[in-house]
């Protein structure tokens, strides 16, 4: 018997291939098939399991099926556009010489459900959670919310399906779950991706034996930030199917020249997404292009920024990057990319072509021209702008991904500056910012860390002054 996890950090998301006896089988896996296909070998990949529909990326499970004639099983309750088995309640499947058992774990979702894997000796050896528990969390209960269900509701199924089905299992039973830190599917999640169950029976907040329903149910649905706005939209890809990656990359993949990516941009009205670093887009940039590097949380920022999945999108990129830039993008439902400036931002200066800049400045440059009234956008999230934050009336938090919110509200005549954590977020602020026209732009480069080096006043908040 072989367990694989495959763990994207860039999601947070874990994928797990199982093998035994020349079967395989795939739980949650990502949309790119061919990385599954050739893992297995000459193995037969027999199912593709799904703990729930995913909202926070676009799984792999339709495409694979088509690839490699695999069956797709989703827990009780599940109702798709495609072919699946819609498992019973304790339904078994055999791979080769083990077995996996379906638990139905409804809360995170009304699907969602825990496989248990049992091993070639017959004995139950690890599950495979979803969402359902996560290392040191739970999943949300508010994503599946319904008119006549509420988060409150939910919480209270995965508290029943926690303590009935989960907690029962045996202390070595090892812990797979879908997320780890990082992810918006939780909301303090560890950065350990597997554990023992026992351990997390000892150390889960929300396994602890004594605490009533009524308790879990307020611990779970406090504090949760809004879902991305992308996350329903992924799931009813996850539920009615999509198209496949090698068609989405055919489209995307392909090299324009200055001139020909300039007449594309027009005559489609295509967003510019660039994704060099943050400090190579401030030097130079091709006009009303926005800036989300490719090496931070680059999908779950392009879900949460750009609203509409059918935009088509250009892309400016540092050499070679294309192929893993369209994959990135088609993992959170963004299939329209419509190619790529080939030999990137030199080849536009070099054609003569229009370039912008952003100004950027140091933490001690802003320390010594800084003024009380001074305007400070604070991009960072709630929870971090709490934990401390600039002393000064002109500072205000505006947390990025609520930038379509909050961002009509700014005074075009006024100057920002524009710090976050460490320059990432702050950079795409500004740059969405300056596409829509908000041009006096200060970027304060190494954010609050930097600022932190300083002698600008700083204080934590009970209550900050937000922009919505």
């Amino acid at each position: 018997m072989k367990i694989e996890q495959i763990y994207t950090g860039c999601l947070a998301q874990g994928a797990y291939y199982i093998e035994s006896a020349g079967e395989a089988a795939i739980i949650d896996p990502l949309r790119e098939s061919q990385p599954y296909i050739e893992k297995a070998g000459q193995a037969k990949i027999k199912y593709i399991f799904e703990t729930h529909f995913h909202a926070d990326f676009v799984s792999g499970h339709v495409s694979l099926a088509e690839k490699t004639g695999a069956s797709i099983v989703f827990g009780p309750l599940a109702d798709t556009a495609f072919t699946s088995i819609t498992a019973k309640d304790g339904q078994e499947f055999e791979v080769g010489k083990v077995k996996i058992k379906v638990l139905h774990t409804p809360g995170h979702t009304a699907e969602s459900s825990t496989f248990l894997l049992i091993n070639e000796e017959g004995e139950e050896h690890a599950i495979f959670t979803g969402d359902t528990l996560f290392i040191g969390d739970v999943g949300r209960p508010d994503l599946a919310v319904k008119s006549d269900l509420t988060a409150e509701d939910l919480a209270g199924m995965l508290y029943e399906s926690l303590r009935n089905k989960i907690m029962p299992l045996p202390d070595h039973i090892l812990v797979y779950p879908a997320h780890g830190a990082g992810s918006a599917c939780g909301k303090n999640m560890s950065k350990e991706t597997y554990d023992l169950l026992g351990h997390q029976k000892q150390v889960n907040y929300a396994l602890r034996a004594d605490m009533t329903k009524e308790e879990f149910v307020a611990a779970v649905t406090h504090g949760l930030p809004a879902a991305p706005q992308y996350f329903p939209k992924n799931v009813a890809l996850n539920k009615g199917g999509y198209e496949d990656l090698e068609r989405v990359m055919l489209r995307g993949n392909i090299a324009l020249n200055p001139a020909d990516f300039l007449l594309k941009a027009q005559a489609t009205n295509a967003l510019t997404l660039d994704t060099r670093a943050p400090q190579r887009f401030k030097d130079g940039h091709i006009p009303n292009s926005i800036n989300i590097g490719i090496d931070g949380g680059f999908a779950p920022w392009v879900g949460a920024l750009i609203l509409d999945l059918k935009q088509p999108i250009l892309i400016v990129a540092e050499e070679g990057r294309s192929e893993e830039i369209i994959t990135r993008l088609s993992r959170v439902g963004y299939d329209q990319t419509i190619g790529y400036l080939e030999g990137g931002i030199d080849a536009w200066k070099a054609a003569g072509q229009t370039i912008q800049t952003i100004t950027s400045i140091s933490a001690t440059e802003f320390s010594e021209l800084l003024t009380a009234t001074e305007s400070v956008l604070d991009v960072r999230k709630t929870g971090e702008y709490l934990s401390e934050h600039i002393d000064l009336e002109g500072v205000i938090s505006a947390p990025l991904d609520t930038i379509n919110d909050w961002w009509p509200t700014l005074d075009k005549n006024k100057t920002y500056y524009v710090h976050c954590a460490g320059g990432y977020r702050s950079m795409i602020t500004a740059s969405i910012l300056k596409s829509r026209g908000i041009d006096r732009i200060i970027d304060i480069a190494g954010g609050f860390k930097a600022i932190k080096a300083t002698n600008v006043p700083k204080t934590t908040a009970v209550c900050p002054s937000t922009l919505r």
